[in-house]
């Protein structure tokens, strides 16, 4: 049983998993770590509250601090793959593979959202790389994204990392991506 997204037919990768470091086009070290409920929640929920609303898209992250920790237990509960990409004891990005209800083929949907003061610098790139090894190590053998089609740096960006169009008709530009032979 399949999603009804079109996926590609080779995997893709390898892609590191966590933890990883790496510096930075600014020169700043960066950890892509797995998220960890205890110790990075707080920081998390800074860092959503911190969001530039410009950089939300599709409604998401959300504003104030009940809906952040509401939309923060969903998309980190459960079989839900997460990362942080950390800076010190700063949270500067996170990444979230959010299980389909499928239960025959495991997809995911990929979600990634870096702070303004972090973008440009190559973080995204390492942040969704060392998510999709996180995620291929879970088990997750499909991803998929929506992105808004005028996004073009995110679109240039999932490219890179093996993202594939597979739906571009409607508002939403839909992309996938195989991690491993279904």
């Amino acid at each position: 049983m399949t999603d009804g997204r079109d996926y590609p037919d080779e995997p893709a990768g390898p892609f590191p998993t966590p933890p990883t470091t790496v510096e930075d086009r600014e020169g700043r070290s960066i950890t892509v770590r797995r998220y960890d409920e205890e110790r990075d929640r707080e920081a998390l929920e800074s860092m959503y509250a911190a969001f530039d609303p410009a950089d939300r898209a599709q409604g998401i992250p959300p504003t104030g601090e009940d809906r952040i920790a509401d939309w923060l237990d969903a998309i980190t509960s459960g079989d839900a793959v997460n990362v942080v990409a950390c800076h010190g004891d700063d949270i500067a990005g996170h990444a979230t593979l959010v299980p389909d209800s499928d239960e025959t083929v495991v997809a995911a949907e990929l979600a990634i959202f870096v702070l303004q003061a972090y973008q440009g610098a190559g973080i995204g790139t390492h942040l969704i790389e060392t998510l999709l090894g996180a995620g291929e190590e879970a088990g997750v053998e499909r991803v998929w994204l929506t992105v808004e089609r005028w996004n073009e740096p995110a679109i240039s960006l999932y490219e890179k990392v093996g993202f594939e169009p597979s739906d571009t008709e409607s508002f939403e530009h839909e992309m996938t991506i195989r991690l491993a032979e279904g």
